[in-house]
């Protein structure tokens, strides 16, 4: 393991049936294949030293002994490769008895021995003429003159790594081995098998590999039987599956002659964190405290510094893939527009008060309170959009504030904030030509209290516009567009912010909405409390300001969703944004991340109620609950200490 990383690789060598020792020089250029990627693991196919499909043959002494001294060879082989823990499937005896197994080997010894605990003998498997099932104590066996532990209940420790093995059907069983090995410490799963291929059965695989991988916190490497096995009635497609935590990392392209690998790297860390986090994870681990097992550990050494090898996504709070991004577009708006309902309706209110000001946050929050009024059947004019123009605000954001309205049918009311916030100065003796957070920020108030008394005087209630990100930064005025009756994007990130304005824009049939959506994506995110430039465009961008909110985004992830170190975050920000943005610039944010994180926490401690939409959620009753005044020194002292 480095740096939290654990590299597995699945692997399918060309078999050929009941050529021992064909198979076996395809299994040892794999296994060269994989130390040469630095691998700690390699996973192989159920019975890949026969081959799965040797039927009868299972029984015929020629076989068993030719597979034996397969064993001895690859036992040896794997000397050579001294950090890498292989898995083999293999027949071996015991006890006077044949068993399906999967054979652990590292450093030139054979490490263990587990057998397959559920036997399919049912459609087109018939495993129980061969094989007997797995004994339900630990034992020792002989395998190539040394004693070997025997059982289910094994968990191999290789270099920091806990793993557990278990063997094609197991994993199909109400209660798979994997369950229980996982709940006795294991964070990494090896699946041997050899899958016929049905039509259908690879899409109920994946999701059964995920789901597994997801219900035990765990890292699972799934590798299955491929080209070469015997097709007098079957067919089987190489299945290579590495998922972690109901993610799948890395799967092979199917239908392939030849011998095929995959790898990539685990995290571990990332897997300890979730269940230390997850406090019914630890409660069932204390009920299955009753099912021992024998850990047996490795002799290799911690792996050394080395590339990370597995894609981190630089977005991760919005699907890569297209479809999956209009299915969570549609369920987090349909979440927004359920709370808000709610909102509606226990407080009998049938009035909204949205500040508009043509920027992203606010045309969300309105385009939500316009289906929520759908939803409820009320009347869209119960919506008051209120633009308030200011000494910042620009042609451009002024004029798609008044078309987004106009598109969506609300009631539509403008209120110039210029005089009365000219006046406030005038009250406390500030000169309106130093524009600093007095200036900006006597346009933030004056706008939420014209909101406030706007609400009172409709019998209505106001609706926050402020998105995850800005909480997380603090990028809202204290007690001005801080505070809200009700605040329906505060589950929302920048990032994906956009997207769900975009999606709003793709499903509308009104044209003119969809320019005004369109334009508004494209218009550079800013307060506007700053006067424009000479020729009417944005001068005050919030991203020259704080940083760019994907790389904000990024760091919020990694921080409340797995806990991570800043030098941790660091390192995946780089892998993650290493074409767009140089190590010097992603450090430079990460600081003001994490200092405006900490310095920032009294504005989120008494934030408004609001819907949460994802796995990171900033409320303080619910998700986060952090003092105002925690320190921020050590978080910072890490990353004085980075090399960019």
């Amino acid at each position: 393991m480095t740096d939290g990383f654990f590299r597995i690789a699945c692997g399918a060598p060309t078999v050929t049936v009941a050529d021992v020792d064909a198979n076996t020089s395809s299994i040892i250029e794999l296994m060269k294949a994989a130390a040469a990627e630095a691998a700690d693991m390699l996973v192989l196919p159920e019975m890949c030293i026969t081959a799965y499909t040797c039927a009868d043959l299972f029984h015929n002494r020629t076989l068993l002994d030719k597979a034996a001294q397969a064993l001895a060879l690859l036992a040896k082989e794997s000397e050579s490769q001294p950090g890498l823990l292989t898995i083999v499937g293999a027949p071996l005896e015991h006890k006077g008895a044949l068993y399906n197994c999967a054979v652990a080997l590292c450093g030139g010894k054979i490490i263990a021995c587990v057998p397959k605990t559920y036997l399919p003998n049912y459609n087109e498997f018939y495993e129980k003429r061969w094989f007997a099932a797995a004994p339900e104590v630990i034992s020792e066996t002989t395998v190539d003159g040394q004693k070997v532990p025997f059982g289910t209940d094994i968990i191999i420790e290789h270099r920091g790594v806990k793993t557990g093995i278990e063997i094609c059907e197991d994993l199909w069983t109400p209660l798979p081995p994997s369950s229980h090995l996982c709940m006795r410490g294991a964070e990494v799963m090896a699946n041997l098998s050899a899958s016929d291929d049905l039509i259908g059965k690879y899409n109920y695989l994946m999701n059964l590999v995920r789901q597994q991988s997801a219900r035990c916190i765990c890292a699972y490497a799934y590798a299955s039987a491929g080209f070469g096995e015997s097709s007098t009635d079957l067919v089987f497609d190489a299945k290579l599956l590495i998922a972690e935590n109901g993610s799948m990392l890395a799967s092979n392209k199917r239908w392939q002659s030849g011998k095929q690998l995959i790898f990539t790297d685990v995290d571990v860390e990332a897997i300890r964190r979730d269940r230390m986090h997850n406090s019914s994870f630890s409660d069932c681990s204390r009920r299955n405290e009753y099912k021992l097992v024998t850990t047996v550990g490795t002799a290799a050494t911690e792996s050394q510094e080395r590339e990370l090898c597995r894609y981190v996504d630089p977005h991760p709070f919005v699907p890569a893939d297209g479809a999956i991004l209009k299915d969570r577009c549609e369920e987090i708006i349909n979440i927004q527009v359920a709370a808000l309902a709610k909102r509606l309706h226990a407080t009998h209110c049938k009035c909204l008060v949205v500040g508009v000001s043509g920027g992203l946050d606010s045309t969300l929050a309105l385009l939500v309170a316009a289906r929520a009024f759908d939803r409820l059947g009320l009347d869209r004019k119960g919506i008051t959009g209120v633009t308030m123009p200011g000494f910042g605000t620009t042609g451009r954001t002024y004029n798609n504030a008044l078309e987004l309205m106009r598109a969506l049918g609300v009631t539509i009311r403008e209120i110039s904030i210029v005089k009365s916030v000219e006046q406030h100065f005038s009250d406390i003796g500030h000169d309106p030509s130093v524009q600093d957070v007095t200036y900006e920020n006597c346009q933030a108030r004056e706008r939420t209290q014209i909101l406030m008394d706007l609400s009172n005087q409709l019998g209505g209630m106001v609706l926050g516009t402020g998105d995850l990100s800005e909480l997380a930064l603090g990028w809202a005025t204290y007690n001005g567009d801080h505070m809200s009756m009700y605040a329906v994007n505060a589950g929302v990130p920048k990032t994906l912010v956009k997207y769900l304005t975009a999606y709003f824009a793709s499903e509308t049939d009104n044209s003119r909405e969809r320019e005004c959506l369109n334009d508004i994506i494209d218009t550079p995110i800013s307060p506007e409390l700053i006067p424009a430039k000479e020729d009417g465009t944005i001068k005050q961008k919030t991203e020259d300001l704080v940083g760019p909110y994907e790389l904000h985004d990024f760091f919020l992830y990694y921080t409340l969703r797995y806990g991570f170190t800043p030098a941790r975050i660091f390192k995946l920000a780089k892998k993650a944004f290493g074409e767009s943005y140089a190590p010097a610039t992603i450090l430079r944010w990460e600081r003001e991340f994490f200092r405006r994180f900490f310095n920032q926490q009294f504005k989120r401690s008494c934030m408004p109620d609001g819907p949460k939409v994802g796995s990171v959620c900033l409320s303080p009753r619910g998700d986060w609950r952090m003092p105002s005044d925690a320190s921020s020194a050590i978080w910072l002292a890490e990353l004085d200490k980075l090399q960019a």
